[in-house]
């Protein structure tokens, strides 16, 4: 079941944005801010043909990269569509598992709450919900519902630009020991990994580009 710790903040941020008012004044009503990043975290129990786990195997860390919308509800608040995308290897020694690359993609609608003061940086958090999207060339893939908590940093360059740096929080539920990666195989179904618990945690340090129109 999802955690109520993780969820309460996700909606009662998603529920303030839902109920304000249109843009006064401010003739700025969609944004798009392409991203890269940096994900680390991620890990899944590895498996032979017969189903036993052998130990675990975790996503390496490394790139990503994706893309947020967001569309005007005031003047400090978006709602927001985010893609986030990580391809990497598992950090595992079986050779079969060392030559297989795991796509991660994250689908998500939200929103996010800006603050702006007098300083020349604006924080900002947002929350969003939507689901994973687990994938690898050759094998099944899987999709699960997920969340996301993030926080950052908007650095205005001019009205309509603006760099944003953040750190993102990803919380997907796998349940437990569902099958990831499956093929079949003379005739029968094999899979290479299995979840090792009921969530999965995922953290990605990011910079992009803000262009507000």
């Amino acid at each position: 079941m999802p955690s109520k710790h993780f969820l309460v903040p996700a909606f009662v941020l998603l529920a303030s944005l839902g109920t304000a008012p249109a843009a006064q004044g401010d003739d700025v009503r969609f944004e798009i801010t392409p991203f890269v990043g940096y994900r680390m975290g991620g890990s899944f129990d590895a498996q032979d043909a017969a189903g036993n786990a052998t130990g675990s195997a975790d996503l390496d860390d490394g790139s990503s990269w994706g893309l947020d919308l967001g569309l005007y509800a005031d003047q400090t608040g978006t709602y927001q569509l985010l893609y986030s995308k990580q391809t990497s290897g598992l950090d595992r020694k079986d050779p079969l598992l060392g030559s297989v690359d795991v796509t991660t993609e994250y689908y998500q609608f939200g929103g996010t709450r800006f603050y702006p003061s007098e300083q020349w940086v604006v924080p900002y958090l947002s929350a969003t919900i939507g689901a994973t999207r687990f994938s690898a060339d050759g094998y099944s893939s899987e999709t699960k519902f997920s969340g996301t908590i993030g926080g950052g940093l908007r650095l205005p360059f001019n009205d309509n630009f603006a760099a944003t740096l953040g750190l993102r929080g990803y919380l997907t539920f796998t349940e437990s020991d569902t099958d990831y990666f499956c093929k079949s195989v003379n005739g029968e179904a094999t899979c290479l990994l299995v979840s090792s618990g009921s969530t999965m945690f995922q953290t990605e340090a990011l910079l992009g580009l803000t262009a507000r129109f």
